[in-house]
């Protein structure tokens, strides 16, 4: 049977089920938070793309603890999760993070030895969404 498009009626159904398979994963991918960070003290981070595996639809993340010794650490909790959830991760690079809660303060620097320094005025934007009555700087300082 052929649609008025001259198509088949079945391959209809089967770009619909991608497409609600697509839209199924953007919606993964939009309930992860944007930042995940120690409550208090100064630690390293990462900034990682989070991307829809076999997909171009991605969002970009800040993740942070002091648990960490290095910023693979991280990362290396981060990867397998994303991975449980369908998704590819990549680390865009990295820094420290000096978060002082009593002052409602954060300061992004530094750099990653193993993924480089981070785009810190990217991470900067994702905190604001986050602690968005926080006074949030950066720079490119590495301490």
């Amino acid at each position: 049977m052929l649609s008025v498009v001259g198509r088949p009626l079945n391959s209809l159904r089967v770009s619909g089920a991608l497409t609600k398979a697509t839209v199924a994963m953007a919606d993964a991918l939009a309930k992860i938070p944007d930042v995940e960070i120690d409550p208090e003290g100064t630690f390293k981070y990462i900034l990682v793309r989070v991307k829809v595996k076999d997909g171009d639809v991605h969002k970009d993340i800040v993740r942070g603890t002091k648990s960490a010794e290095y910023h693979n650490h991280i990362f290396e909790k981060v990867n397998p999760a994303m991975e449980a959830l369908g998704m590819e991760c990549k680390c865009l690079g990295g820094g420290k993070i000096e978060h002082n809660s009593q002052e409602k303060k954060l300061r992004v620097f530094g750099e990653s030895t193993a993924f480089g320094k981070a785009d810190h005025s990217v991470s900067v934007e994702k905190l604001k969404t986050a602690f968005s009555n926080y006074e949030i700087t950066w720079s490119d300082d590495k301490k």
